[in-house]
């Protein structure tokens, strides 16, 4: 199909995220993609700024992940996991346990990020259940948060800003405190932490967990909040006697600079959910991790087991590609890349600040984020970026960045000049 076939048949029959049927925002063909460059059917390239929603870390149609994924494939696409395993998912498990905080033992696979989110929130009633607390099946969250699109999920979710306020009434209620001021960098202060204390005096006995995203409140507001805060959490958590939820789904495989994002703040999380760079952006797979303390209970509390168990559960294909993503990831001086991203990313945004629709400009690691006065018109903004020769996805007031870690300097450089030359003809 051309370009105009392709999209009068998307238009009429293809929901795409966040969207309407129908929709009249404009829709870009992609024909395939190498490197950081996307080729659109008509021809045009396009340096990615989004690394497909922070999953594409290594680039696309890199050769040592392909050749793994051939390599699985010849073997076995997919086998249920319920009473089979394969070294793929072994294998993953150990990994990944190895490069979480070390309290993390125990590995659940899942779907998508917001099955993670799910599976997390169901251990910790469970392990509550199990230890004769039924009591303690509700959340703590932080304000401006974002966790995912399913139902549990969406309940921890901002519930006033978030984008499911339409479900108001439907989901469970859960409790909610205002994000903090002390923003990264900064000490956290007692006003700081104070309202997450009262509401762990006033509510504990029925809070079964803390969930927040550590250090970096992505699609919520991409806000970076104090490393300091994030320990007082941790105190809080073992003080009041409930479990710490660590969503890493965004900021996990060192995209801001850490490994995970926890480790800003040397803590370790009971419950921990990853996805997204997981696979390197080439499959669908999540993880939650917890403790050995959470698993042992859950396993010997009644009904005797955990009651979760998706089709695609340890898919081997997603599995070898996670191990692929992850050696591309650990054998790379990544820390340097990232720390080279941050340079760049601070030197090309930083003429935004100059400009009258600029409220701030804000960077960590591999994330640069301008913040606007006004939302944006994405039915103008994005056929801008576009004729700029740039992919780049904002939402809200936000126009931000997470390009791949093997970005070129000259890359970075074009794709941020993009950005500040968008926002001030805009």
């Amino acid at each position: 199909m051309d370009a105009q076939q392709l999209l009068a048949l998307d238009n009429a029959h293809v929901w795409h995220p966040y969207s309407a049927i129908g929709a009249s925002l404009p829709i870009f063909p992609i024909a395939s993609a190498n490197g950081v460059r996307l080729k659109l059917v008509d021809g045009g390239e396009l340096i990615d700024g989004m690394s497909s929603w922070w999953s594409a870390i290594h680039g696309y149609n890199h050769p040592e992940m392909n050749r793994a994924l051939q390599a699985q494939i010849e073997k076995m696409s997919h086998v249920m996991f319920g009473g089979l395993t394969h070294e793929p998912a072994v294998m993953l498990a150990s990994r990944l346990i190895e490069l979480t905080p070390a309290p993390l033992q125990t590995v659940f696979f899942a779907d998508a990020g917001s099955v993670a989110v799910e599976v997390a929130m169901k251990m910790a009633i469970q392990y509550w259940h199990a230890k004769g607390q039924a009591t303690k099946r509700r959340f703590l969250t932080l304000r401006g948060g974002y966790h995912g699109d399913t139902f549990g999920a969406m309940s921890v979710c901002d519930p006033e800003t978030g984008m499911h306020s339409l479900f108001r009434g439907v989901l469970a209620e859960q409790y909610f405190v205002d994000a903090p001021n002390c923003h990264y960098g900064e000490a956290c202060s007692d006003d700081d932490i104070a309202p997450l204390r009262r509401q762990l005096e006033q509510c504990s006995d029925k809070i079964a967990a803390i969930i927040l995203e550590p250090i970096v409140q992505a699609t919520g507001g991409m806000n970076f909040y104090s490393a300091d805060y994030l320990r007082s959490v941790r105190t809080l958590c073992d003080e009041y006697g409930v479990l710490l939820i660590c969503d890493e789904i965004a900021t996990g495989f060192a995209r801001t600079g850490k490994m995970f994002a926890c480790d800003h703040a040397a803590i370790a999380p009971d419950i921990m959910c990853v996805g997204k760079a997981l696979t390197g952006g080439y499959l669908t797979l999540a993880a939650t991790l917890t403790t050995e303390e959470v698993s042992a209970t859950i396993s010997n509390g009644e009904p005797g087991l955990f009651m979760h168990g998706p089709t695609f559960m340890a898919n081997p294909l997603a599995c070898s590609a996670a191990l692929a993503s992850l050696k591309l990831l650990t054998d790379s001086d990544w820390s340097l890349s990232i720390k080279r991203i941050e340079a760049g990313l601070e030197n090309g945004l930083s003429p935004c600040r100059a400009l009258s629709a600029v409220t701030n400009v804000r960077v960590l690691g591999g994330i640069g984020v301008v913040e606007l006065k006004q939302p944006v018109d994405m039915a103008v903004i994005q056929p801008m970026f576009v004729e700029q020769g740039v992919w780049v996805r904002p939402f809200g007031k936000l126009v931000y960045l997470m390009p791949p870690y093997l970005i070129s300097d000259r890359d970075l450089a074009v794709l941020t000049a993009a950005v500040v030359k968008v926002i001030e003809s805009a």
